[in-house]
């Protein structure tokens, strides 16, 4: 075999494994882009059920000590963004969002103090997470002007969200929960091919308080 013909074999192989490859990503792109289609279809109705039910919300409490009144979770909405990904424009992400507000009158008043480092960072995560604004001031005592302690106001309301971002090279979905069963941060992935009306059902569930096999 002359050496142009050797390149000529090395070419071809090249071009098939190349073709292997841009056929296994057009592959999982496609089961990527039925999934979050599902998961488009899926939440746009859950939403405009639940701003309809207003479901009531986890129990919340900033200290772990310091319980809040009975939430109720209320006007949901819905986001999707796209991007162009290998020339094809496919999902970026889908989001729900929602408040968390108390299921009799208006957010009310309320502070907690802590004076030790570990509850201190309990609180400050609980009040990130929760997107609470907040004011945090310095408790010292009177006569000798030390600290004792800080105090944390903010007002009873808080936001819940789940955010889905797919990998559409691992045919797989990345779901992101915050605050749905209290002040915290839960992530999840699945399988593209796993992402079907069970499993949603399964999250809304979670979302409303409801025994769940999403997690």
């Amino acid at each position: 075999m002359s050496f142009l013909n050797q390149l000529k074999s090395q070419a071809a192989a090249l071009q098939h494994q190349q073709a292997g490859v841009q056929r296994s990503f057009e592959e999982s792109t496609a089961q990527t882009e039925y999934a979050c289609q599902t998961v488009w279809v899926y939440l746009q109705e859950l939403m405009r059920q639940l701003n309809v039910i207003a479901p009531a919300g986890p129990q919340l409490s900033v200290d772990g000590k310091t319980p809040w009144p009975a939430m109720q979770l209320k006007d949901f909405r819905f986001d999707a963004r796209k991007k162009h990904l290998r020339g094809k424009e496919v999902f970026d992400y889908l989001t729900l969002g929602w408040d968390i507000v108390p299921q009799q009158g208006k957010p009310v008043a309320a502070s907690v103090k802590v004076n030790f480092p570990p509850d201190l960072e309990r609180v400050q995560k609980r009040l990130g997470l929760g997107a609470i604004p907040h004011d945090r001031q310095d408790v010292r005592d009177p006569e000798r002007n030390a600290l004792r302690a800080y105090r944390f106001e903010f007002l009873t309301q808080s936001r819940g969200s789940v955010v889905v971002t797919p990998d559409h090279d691992q045919a797989s979905l990345a779901f992101r929960l915050t605050n749905l069963s209290g002040f915290e941060l839960v992530t999840s992935t699945w399988t593209a091919q796993r992402v079907g009306s069970s499993l949603m059902d399964e999250l809304a569930k979670r979302i409303v308080q409801q025994p769940s096999l999403f997690i």
